[in-house]
C-alpha cells in the first residue's frame, strides 16, 4: 500500500506541473502546450507512475486537442514502418519460441562458451554485436532475444531473476547498439549521415573508411559492456548455469520456422543488392511482416494446422508498439513545435571553444537527447545543424557529424532510447531503475570512447 501511495504522490506532482505550465502559457502557444506534454510523458516513463505502455497513448488523447500535432502527423507516428518491423519480427520470433528453435540455438551457443555466467554474457555479447554489424540492430535483438530466456528459462525458477538474468537481457539490447557501430550499414542512423552528407554537403563517406574507426571502437566497447556486467555479476560470477536443456534431434516444425526465418534474414541483409538486382523496392518491414504472413501459411508436418494460428498472437508484447509510437510522436513534437530549434540556438554558442569541447558537446547531445528521440529522428534532425556549423565555424564536418551518430546509437538509459531496449525490456527480466542504473554507466563509458575515437581518429 505505501508503494502504491508514493507512486500516487509522484503521479500527482507531474500532472500538476503540466497543468501549470498550461494555465501560466495560457494553453494557446504550441511551443509550451509541446514542452509540457513532453515532460510529463519523460516524467511518467522515467519514474514508472503508471505502465509505461499506457504514457505512449498520452499523445493520442492530448496532442491534437493541445494543437501539438495534426490527425495526419500522429497517424504517421504510431502507424511508422518501424512498427510494422517492431511486429513482423516479434511474430517471427514466437514462431521460433513456439517451436523451441531458441532452446536448440541456445544450447549450442552454450556448448561454445561454456556453463559459466560470465562466459555465456561474454558468447552473447559478441554474438548480438557481430550479427548487428550486419544485420540491423532490431532484427538482431529480436533474434537473440528468445535464445537468451531460453537460458533463462533453463534455470531453476527461483533463480531466474537474478543479476544474471538482468545482465543477459541486457547484453541483447546493448550490444545490438554497440554493433551496429561498427559498419556504414549496421543502423540506419549511419547510412543516413552519409547520405545527408552527401547529398547536401558533398563529403563522400565510403564504407571501409567509416569501419576502419567503428569497427575497433565497438569491439572495445562491447568487450567494456561485459567488464560492467561482470563487476555487477558479483558472487555470481563463479556460479556455474545449471543447464537443463536436453539435446534433442531437429523436429520438422523447427526446420521449417528456421527456414522462413532464415529467409527473413536473408531479405535483410542482402537487401540493397537484391533491390539493385530485380529492381524491387522493398523495406525490412516488408520482409518481416512477408515472414509473419508465411509463418501462417506453411503448414506443420500433420498438415492439418499452420506454423502459426492467430490465437499464438496472444503472447505478442503488444505493449511495446504503442511503446515505439509513443516514442516517434515524441520526438515529432518536440520537431515541429520550435523546441529542436531552441535548442539549436542554444548550441550555437559554443562556437569559439576547442576541438575536443565541442566533439564532447555534441556527443553528449546525441546520448542523452536519444534517450527521448529515436536515434533515426535526432540524426535527421541534427545532423544538417551541426554540418552547417562546422562549416561555418571552421571545425571538421566529419569530425563533428561521425561522433554525433556514434552517439544517437548508444542510449542505454530508457526503454524508448533504441529499439533493441525496449525488445529486451518487452522481456519482463528487467525493471526500469536496473536499465537506468546500467545504462547511465553505459552512457558514460561509451561517451568517453567516442569522444576518444573522434578526437584521434577522425
Amino acid at each position: 500500500m505505501q508503494k502504491f501511495n508514493w507512486k500516487q504522490l509522484v503521479a500527482l506532482l507531474g500532472l500538476f506541473l503540466f497543468v501549470l505550465i498550461l494555465l501560466l502559457t495560457g494553453g494557446k502557444s504550441t511551443f509550451w502546450n509541446a514542452t509540457a506534454l513532453s515532460g510529463l510523458m519523460i516524467y511518467f516513463w522515467v519514474f514508472e507512475v503508471i505502465s509505461i505502455y499506457i504514457t505512449a497513448l498520452l499523445p493520442i488523447i492530448l496532442a491534437v486537442p493541445l494543437g501539438i500535432l495534426n490527425t495526419d502527423d500522429l497517424a504517421a507516428t504510431y502507424g511508422n514502418g518501424s512498427v510494422y518491423l517492431f511486429f513482423g519480427g516479434f511474430v517471427l520470433a514466437l514462431g521460433l519460441e513456439k517451436w523451441k528453435v531458441h532452446e536448440q540455438i541456445a544450447r549450442r551457443i552454450l556448448l561454445i562458451v561454456g556453463d559459466s555466467k560470465p562466459k555465456i554474457l561474454l558468447g552473447f555479447l559478441l554474438s548480438t554485436g557481430f550479427l548487428s554489424m550486419w544485420i540491423s540492430n532490431t532484427a538482431t535483438a529480436l533474434m537473440m532475444l528468445p535464445m537468451a530466456i531460453a537460458i533463462i528459462q533453463s534455470m531453476p525458477v527461483e533463480h531466474q531473476k537474478s543479476k544474471f538474468s538482468l545482465f543477459l537481457m541486457l547484453s541483447v539490447a546493448y550490444a545490438a547498439s554497440i554493433g551496429g557501430l561498427g559498419t556504414l550499414v549496421g543502423s540506419p542512423p549511419n547510412i543516413q549521415m552519409a547520405g545527408i552528407l552527401e547529398k547536401n554537403f558533398g563529403i563522400t563517406v565510403s564504407f571501409f573508411d567509416w569501419m576502419k574507426v567503428a569497427m575497433p571502437m565497438s569491439i572495445l566497447l562491447l568487450l567494456l559492456a561485459y567488464f560492467v556486467f561482470y563487476i555487477g555479476l558479483g558472487k555470481e560470477r563463479n556460479d556455474k548455469h545449471d543447464f537443463k536443456l536436453e539435446k534433442q534431434a531437429w523436429t520438422s516444425e523447427q526446420l521449417r520456422a528456421l527456414a522462413v526465418f532464415g529467409c527473413v534474414a536473408v531479405l535483410w541483409i542482402f537487401r540493397d543488392l537484391i533491390n539493385d538486382l530485380t529492381g524491387i523496392s522493398y523495406k525490412d518491414e516488408s520482409a518481416a511482416v512477408l515472414g509473419a504472413v508465411v509463418l501462417f501459411i506453411i503448414p506443420q508436418s500433420n498438415k492439418q494446422k499452420s506454423l502459426l494460428e492467430w490465437h499464438d498472437t496472444e503472447k505478442l508484447p503488444w505493449g511495446i508498439l504503442l511503446l515505439f509510437g509513443g516514442g516517434l510522436a515524441l520526438a515529432a513534437m518536440l520537431e515541429k513545435n520550435g523546441i529542436v530549434d531552441v535548442l539549436i540556438e542554444v548550441f550555437k554558442t559554443y562556437k569559439d571553444v576547442s576541438v575536443l569541447v565541442m566533439i564532447s558537446i555534441i556527443v553528449l547531445i546525441g546520448i542523452f537527447a536519444s534517450e527521448v528521440l529515436s536515434n533515426l529522428a535526432l540524426v535527421v534532425i541534427f545532423v544538417p545543424i551541426v554540418a552547417t556549423f562546422a562549416q561555418e565555424s571552421g571545425y571538421s564536418v566529419l569530425q563533428l557529424c561521425i561522433p554525433l551518430t556514434f552517439g544517437a546509437s548508444c542510449a542505454f538509459m530508457m526503454p524508448v532510447g533504441t529499439p533493441p531496449n525496449a525488445i529486451a525490456y518487452s522481456s519482463g527480466y528487467i525493471k526500469m531503475n536496473d536499465m537506468i542504473k546500467y545504462g547511465f554507466v553505459m552512457n558514460i563509458i561509451s561517451g568517453i570512447i567516442i569522444i576518444i575515437f573522434g578526437f584521434l581518429f577522425l
